[in-house]
């Protein structure tokens, strides 16, 4: 499984800068497990913003927000409240986030950060990936991570060696990441967003906290 952690209140309301209406995805899977995404924290978050003065056009907890499938399915159950957000709020991992935004006509924003577990985790069929990094910056990149989509894991891309077709000049079978970004942003009406420069990650947040590295859980994800 994937562990998340729910970011601060703050950096969430800054993500909805600008943003009033807004539907609250969840998931039962993962985010679930990490009591982050399940319907109890769905519901927190709803109530947490309509005290910030932001209207909850409707929310939904999904099995497995990876699944683009299940994803799709949902969205079309809840077609208006999901066309009467300015965004949606993903209560879940990197994968999940991504998997929405793939799917979803709306700006996606990440109310989570995926923490570093080491070991293997489950295979999923889509091709977004997470490495739980512990410090998610897909509110920025339109909800492609910069860091598994780029093959330099560039976070202030694009890097300048993208071919004529746009593949990746290290792995021409590769779409360039940082283009795919490009063409979302640009979808979304977030060009402005590349004019921000991101800071180098704290790279002791992809280390699992010392804590986790005691629990029960890392030994079942380590093997021992």
């Amino acid at each position: 499984m994937l562990l998340s952690q729910q970011k601060p209140l703050e950096e969430i309301l800054r993500f909805l800068d600008g943003e009033k209406n807004i539907f609250i995805l969840g998931c039962n899977g993962c985010a679930e497990a990490s009591g982050t995404g399940g319907k109890p924290q769905v519901l927190e978050m709803k109530e947490a913003l309509e005290k910030a003065g932001k209207k909850v056009t409707g929310f939904s907890v999904v099995d497995l927000l990876c699944q683009k499938a299940l994803v799709q399915s949902r969205f079309r159950g809840k077609a208006k409240e999901v066309k009467a957000a300015d965004s949606i709020l993903a209560m879940t991992c990197g994968v999940g986030v991504q998997a929405v935004a793939a799917v979803s006509n709306k700006v996606t924003h990440p109310a989570c950060n995926t923490l570093p577990l080491g070991g293997m985790r489950g295979e999923w069929q889509g091709s977004e990936r997470c490495q739980e990094c512990g410090d998610c910056v897909l509110d920025l990149t339109g909800g492609i991570c910069p860091l598994t989509a780029c093959s330099k894991s560039l976070l202030n891309g694009a890097c300048g060696g993208t071919t004529k077709e746009g593949k990746c000049e290290v792995d021409q079978e590769m779409e360039c990441g940082w283009r795919l970004i490009y063409e979302r942003l640009e979808k979304l009406g977030q060009l402005e967003k590349l004019r921000q420069i991101y800071e180098p990650k704290d790279h002791s947040k992809m280390m699992p906290p010392k804590g986790l590295r005691l629990s029960e859980r890392w030994a079942l994800e380590q093997g021992k």
